[in-house]
């Protein structure tokens, strides 16, 4: 089996101001030899990524934006580029993340052609898939979750597969206080491997695949101790610099 190192990623959506970043980013770069071994990402809002940047630019930990365009410029008001996220020196974006999709339009066509534009600018893209509760109930979540995979992942190459980073966020988890049990979060994980490994076995060995929805200190070691799970993206738990060090650690 390869050697996958965790990631755990803090997506703080619409949170923070640049003073409450460079406060959080000071006591998690503090703290980081506390969860040597585990890839640390901190998504902010776009006007904290530069922020952010500079408090962790002598610190393992990462930067990622929360989303960008697929277009390298162009009349798209509202929207940044990888290259602009490239300039800040952002090391990563979340792709097509629950609220993108459902609040936003966000497509499956759309984050196909966003992925290739990431991973050409040098940035990791945090793919987020995941089905809901509707989905899930009338027994549709491998359906929902092979579509998004296969559409998502379509306009890759074979070789830049193992370069991307997938979330598991089945929505129905996200912000509700409601979260899948671990053999739900493993199962829908070991999923998501099979359907990659059906065009690259190799690169779905090596591929890391978190788990997102509802993740506190309370639950995480017992969704990130599993086998299959390689991390977590953290939404409300990620706002407390405590809460997101304390899943960090069960991580490692």
């Amino acid at each position: 089996m390869a050697d996958r190192r965790p990631v755990v990623a803090a997506n703080w959506k619409m949170h923070k101001s640049v003073a409450e970043t460079r406060d959080f980013c000071a006591h998690i770069v503090a703290k980081t030899a506390e969860v040597e071994g585990v890839e640390l990402f901190v998504c902010p809002p776009f006007t904290s990524l530069a922020a952010a940047v500079e408090a962790c630019r002598e610190s393992p930990v990462r930067i990622a934006a929360q989303n960008m365009h697929f277009a390298p410029e162009g009349a798209y008001t509202g929207e940044v580029s990888a290259a602009m996220l490239q300039e800040l020196d952002v090391d990563g974006v979340i792709v097509g993340h629950s609220e993108r999709r459902r609040d936003f339009g966000e497509t499956d066509e759309s984050v196909a052609r966003k992925l290739p534009a990431a991973l050409e600018a040098g940035l990791v893209p945090i793919l987020c898939v995941g089905e809901t509760a509707d989905e899930r109930d009338a027994g549709e979540t491998e359906r929902v979750v092979r579509g998004q995979v296969e559409a998502d992942l379509g306009e890759l190459d074979e070789g830049r597969l193992r370069d991307v980073v997938i979330a598991y966020e089945p929505v129905w988890a996200i912000g509700t206080g409601r979260n899948a049990t671990a053999d739900q979060a493993a199962e829908a994980i070991g999923f998501i491997r099979s359907i990659v490994a059906g065009r690259d076995r190799e690169a779905a060995e090596a591929l890391r695949i978190l788990y997102g929805g509802s993740v506190k200190p309370e639950n995480a070691a017992e969704l990130l101790g599993r086998e299959e799970v390689d991390g977590a993206l953290v939404g409300g738990a990620s706002l407390d610099p405590h809460d997101f060090m304390a899943i960090a650690m069960a991580a490692r």
